[in-house]
């Protein structure tokens, strides 16, 4: 698989992360990966919950240096 698209949110609160997360998975072919990197604590909540509605799964959650967060979220085929 290719690298994943890079979406980087922090200094941002929600609910930018999470639309910066949407449109990259809307412009992003199906079965593509998706990297946010976001340091707002909400979007642990948010990102998660937003793409189990559009039917996305994250594939893993992992903290980053200077309290970052990073999502790798995978488009439904």
């Amino acid at each position: 698989m290719s690298n994943p698209v890079l979406v980087d949110a922090r200094g941002h609160r929600c609910p930018v992360p999470t639309l910066r997360l949407r449109r990259a998975l809307e412009a992003a072919p199906a079965g593509s990966e998706v990297r946010l990197i976001a340091d707002d604590p909400l979007a642990r909540i948010d990102v998660p919950h937003f793409a189990a509605s559009i039917g996305a799964t994250v594939v893993a959650i992992t903290d980053e240096d200077a309290g970052a967060i990073s999502f790798l979220v995978l488009k439904a085929s």
